[in-house]
């Protein structure tokens, strides 16, 4: 059995973070056992479901590496799929007509609330003569559903689960338009996509028991299912806006890695051992369903954002320096022309070094791409002072006189403080403000290479000025 799972969003909203972890599980699991990732677009809500969303949910995927093994199947374009197997259904007696009408319907509904119990369809039209139907009416069409027995899910995260039959109504396949419902479109899709696991989050564990019932009325094999638990705040509620950011791209624009965004996703819900930085062939190598857990995950942004920083300083230079410069370009002041670009290629493996976000990154490399004058940071102007303005007019000639790499200019700062009889960092940090207008920077060496002999030069005597 060649394995197959799936993803299946709605394009009703964005890529949301909860279904970015079940699209990585589904991928993982798929490639860890040699089969096959599929993506299908659940677009029937077609008031709800649009173009841009489905693009915002592909752009996602594609992001964070998650591409799928076959074209993207769009359930919009099987519903006459849908109402073939419905009417099969009809014709073998396992479904049925029904004509109630929607006041009916919530008549039926309020009076079992005010019996105190849950509304459910009575089943009315169940057994009833299609002859006494009113006229002109157009009917749904529902499962019949068995009454007697249970409905057992027997499920590779949350173990057996059962249900009475007696619980469950006869749900609607079509509706009195012939549109199908979630429920029966999802498990039509299912079966002739071949999906042998259906990994998902556990808010759908309800859902399983009556697709179960579609699946006996066919006589098809379901796959497995695996339902994983929800992803929750710091504070233990359902997460949502108010928790901060929530869609993939958000993300993406907030300066994350994919890779590190991948790798936190693994580990909130599912474990090995005490790892924590996994990279993808390895969480390839090592996920299966067995380590993930029942409880609900919670999502600690402090932690994302350490991992992202690990992930930032194990990344390859020319591929941030990329990302910065993009960034760079979307700011007006900027003056980022080829020489700025190779400024900000030459400084980044130290830059990197102290950022968390490729946001971060963006804004202490701004400033090799400022013109002048230079703005500055209140605690950077305060280190100007005029005993420290002079300092700089008495170091520019030094530095003036080496070839401007980084090993020289370490060694002529070195000098120029010992023979001033100053501490190394008392010239550093004045320069630094000079040169940057922050007082953090990559070491001081390494920005005045970076920066150059012309532009340090014009930087210093601006400042001292």
């Amino acid at each position: 059995m060649t394995v197959r799972t799936r993803f299946a969003p709605s394009p009703t909203g964005m890529l949301h973070i909860g279904g970015a972890r079940t699209a990585l599980f589904n991928w993982l699991f798929a490639r860890h056992h040699g089969g096959q990732f599929l993506l299908r677009v659940e677009d029937t809500d077609r008031e709800r479901s649009t173009a841009e969303a489905t693009q915002v949910i592909l752009d996602g995927l594609a992001w964070l590496g998650l591409d799928p093994d076959e074209p993207p199947v769009f359930q919009s374009a099987r519903q006459a799929r849908h109402a073939e197997v419905a009417m099969q259904m009809l014709a073998a007696g396992q479904a049925y007509r029904c004509w109630c009408s929607p006041e009916e319907l919530r008549a039926m509904r309020e009076q079992a609330i005010a019996e105190g119990r849950p509304p459910r369809y009575d089943g009315r039209w169940r057994d009833r003569d299609p002859a006494e139907a009113p006229a002109g009416v157009a009917p749904a069409i529902r499962l019949r559903a068995p009454r007697e027995g249970e409905t057992v899910v027997r499920d590779l995260v949350q173990g057996e689960v059962r249900v009475g039959n007696g619980e469950l109504d006869d749900l609607i396949l079509l509706r009195s338009d012939l549109t199908p419902t979630y429920l029966h479109a999802v498990v039509v899709d299912d079966h002739d996509m071949a999906i042998t696991h259906v990994i998902r989050g556990d808010d759908h564990l309800t859902n399983t028991f009556r697709q179960l019932q579609i699946y006996r009325a066919m006589g098809w094999q379901p796959p497995a299912f695996a339902h994983i638990p929800l992803i929750h705040g710091a504070d233990g509620a359902k997460l949502s806006k108010r928790h901060g950011a929530v869609s993939v791209l958000e993300f993406r624009e907030q300066g994350f890695l994919p890779e590190a965004l991948c790798n936190y996703l693994l580990r909130l819900g599912w474990a090995h051992g005490d790892a924590e930085i996994i990279a993808r062939d390895e969480a390839v190598r090592l996920f299966d369903l067995d380590g993930v857990g029942r409880a609900a995950a919670r999502m600690d942004y402090a932690k994302l954002l350490h991992l992202n920083g690990v992930w930032l300083r194990a990344a390859d230079d020319a591929r941030l320096a990329d990302d910065v410069l993009h960034r760079l370009a979307q700011r007006p002041a900027l003056a980022l022309g080829t020489i700025a670009m190779h400024r900000v290629r030459m400084l980044m493996p130290a830059l990197k070094e102290r950022a968390k976000t490729l946001a971060e990154l963006a804004d202490s490399a701004a400033f090799l791409a400022h013109p002048l004058p230079l703005p500055m940071e209140p605690k950077a102007a305060a280190l100007l002072t005029p005993e420290a303005k002079l300092m700089l007019r008495d170091l520019a000639p030094a530095l003036a006189a080496t070839d401007f790499t980084a090993p020289a200019l370490d060694a002529a700062l070195r000098a120029f403080a010992e023979a001033e009889g100053r501490k190394l960092g008392q010239v550093a940090q004045p320069l630094r403000a000079a040169l940057t207008g922050s007082t953090a920077s990559p070491p001081i060496d390494a920005t005045l290479a970076a920066l150059g002999r012309e532009e340090s030069l014009a930087r210093i005597a601006a400042a001292a000025r």
